[in-house]
């Protein structure tokens, strides 16, 4: 994932901020070839759920929790 609005270097001192925003960058524009990792998400969930795109969370809640549809 290529970010060219923010310092990344500058975001990496700061690492749980810097994970939760990586995980929501990557959600929402793309993976660009990187893997998500499936307890991460489940671990950031409710942070996560507030900040990406309404379809996309149906979309990853159905991923991750297909028994619930």
């Amino acid at each position: 994932m290529y970010n060219w609005s923010v310092d990344e270097e500058f975001m990496k001192k700061f690492p749980k901020k810097y994970k939760l925003w990586r995980l929501e960058q990557m959600i929402s524009y793309g993976l660009d070839g990187d893997k998500l990792d499936k307890n991460e998400i489940v671990a950031n969930w409710s942070y996560l759920k507030k900040r990406i795109d309404p379809q996309r969370l149906k979309f990853i809640e159905f991923l991750i929790w297909p028994k619930l549809f």
